[in-house]
Parts: structure tokens; C-alpha cells; sequence
């Protein structure tokens, strides 16, 4: 009897079959794990107020998010700007004036400060005429790309703004009836026209004031050609409870002026 044993060898042909989904595993997580490195990134370079959004949301998606943006949802700069926040939109601004095409000669016509009431933002004029055609309403091509500029930035915000016109003492020539109160009011309704047309809301301004030369920037010098300027006021919002509080300004605040005595205004006359 033959006890010889056969050895039978089974040899298995290689397929281009599934190789399985451990890989797709791991590589899901690792991409989920880059995204939460970016988020956490771009979180950590954020401003407070968005840091304190996506935190909101995630306290409370339903809630405490809806809050803490302002009504047009779903943009990350349109929230709510208060007392301490205003620095940071006054630095926003400069920059964005600084790559103005005649940024050189207008710089030092424009001057951001943070006041009781919000941020003040003064375009003075010089002897020549800076933003506005000499003794008219009418907006010269540096004030309207230094408007429009100002309201495309200040349009995302949902703060509420004011529009303010002012003159120096210099009179109108007898003879007519325009007077510095026209013009300071009309080129203050000059500014808000244009700007509601390049970015701000039509609900945004609610005050358009013309003061005459009833509050000069140099009281020590009532002709000097800074006290014609407009001032664009950038109003405070009120946090909610849960922030830091932040009081709004009295529409009608008086700003306390410089101690200084003006000087009587001499009899000469606007020659527009």
C-alpha cells in the first residue's frame, strides 16, 4: 500500500477587489483634525467680539448667538461695536484710508477720536478746499473717494451714525440769504447722500446736524479754514447683559470745548 502523502499547494490568483475602509477612516480623521487646527487658529487672531459669538453659539446655538450678531446674519464683521471696541474700528479705518490714492495730502485732514459719544471722524478743509468745491455743498473727487471709502467699512456696521456739518465764522456776503447755516447743514446732507449710496443703510443715519460756527474746532482762531469740516460720529450700541456694559451717547451730547477764549470774528465776507 502506497503511504506516499500529496501535498497539494493552492495558490490564490491577486484581484483588483476592495482593499477595505480602514484608510478612509483615518484619513477622515486626520482631515477633521487640520480643520479644528485652522478654526482654533483663525479663532486665536480673531477681535473679542467674534471670539465671543462662536463661543455664544456653541453655549447655546438657539439662543445666545442671535444675540450676539447684529441683524444681518451670517457675516463675521457685523457685530456689535461698543466703547471698547472702538479702537480697533478706528485702526480698521486708518488703514483702509491709508491706501487711498492721495492718501499724502489728505492725511493730515482726517482725524478719528474716540468720545463720549463714539468715534468722531473729522474731514477738515483747508484754505484751498480739501473735500469740498470753496464756500459750496458740492463734494470735490477726494471727498467723494474719501466717502464712499468711509462707507463701505461703515456700512457693515449696525451701529447708527451721525452726520454733522460745521464753518468757520467768515459770513456770507450780505446781500443773500445763504448763510453758514445752509451751508453747513447742506454739506452735511452732501455726505449722507452719497454715502447711502455706496454702503450705509437709509436707516443708518439718524441725525444730520448743521452747527454754523457755533462749535469751532479752534475757538482761539474762529477763521481758520479747520473749523469748516464734517464730522461723521460713529454712535455707540449697548451690550447685552451677559457683556461689559457700554452706554450709549446722548443723541444731542455736547462735546466739552478746549480751554481757550475765541477771538471776535473780523467783518470780512465769504466772496462766493
Amino acid at each position: 500500500m502506497d503511504k506516499t502523502r500529496h501535498i497539494v499547494i493552492l495558490k490564490k490568483k491577486a484581484g483588483h477587489g476592495h482593499h477595505g475602509g480602514a484608510w478612509k477612516v483615518a484619513y477622515a480623521d486626520f482631515v477633521t483634525a487640520m480643520m479644528s487646527l485652522f478654526i482654533v487658529l483663525w479663532l486665536l487672531n480673531s477681535s473679542k467680539p467674534i471670539q465671543e459669538a462662536v463661543g455664544g453659539y456653541f453655549r447655546d446655538p438657539r439662543g445666545t448667538a442671535a444675540k450676539k450678531g447684529s441683524t444681518q446674519a451670517g457675516t463675521g464683521e457685523n457685530l456689535i461695536l461698543a466703547k471698547d471696541d472702538m479702537p480697533k474700528l478706528k485702526d480698521q479705518l486708518e488703514q483702509k484710508i491709508r491706501q487711498m490714492n492721495d492718501f499724502e495730502k489728505l492725511k493730515s485732514h482726517v482725524e478719528m477720536t474716540v468720545t463720549s459719544e463714539g468715534l468722531r471722524i473729522e474731514l477738515t478743509e483747508s484754505a484751498s478746499g480739501t473735500f469740498f468745491d470753496s464756500g459750496s455743498p458740492k463734494l470735490n473727487a477726494d471727498g467723494r473717494e474719501l466717502l464712499v471709502t468711509l462707507a463701505q467699512e461703515l456700512g457693515k456696521l449696525p451701529n447708527n451714525l451721525s452726520i454733522e456739518g460745521h464753518t468757520d465764522s467768515k459770513p456770507y456776503a450780505a446781500s443773500g440769504n445763504y448763510s453758514n447755516w445752509e451751508l453747513s447743514t447742506d454739506r452735511a446732507n452732501a455726505a449722507r447722500r452719497l454715502m447711502q449710496s455706496n454702503g450705509i443703510r437709509s436707516n443708518q443715519v439718524t441725525q444730520v446736524r448743521g452747527f454754523s460756527d457755533q462749535h469751532l474746532r479752534k475757538l482761539d482762531n474762529p477763521l481758520d479754514p479747520s473749523n469748516r469740516r464734517i464730522s461723521l460720529i460713529v454712535q455707540y450700541i449697548t451690550r447685552n447683559p451677559d457683556q461689559e456694559d457700554a452706554k450709549p451717547a446722548a443723541p444731542n451730547g455736547e462735546r466739552k470745548p478746549a480751554e481757550s477764549s475765541a477771538l471776535p470774528a473780523d467783518n470780512s465776507t465769504r466772496k462766493e
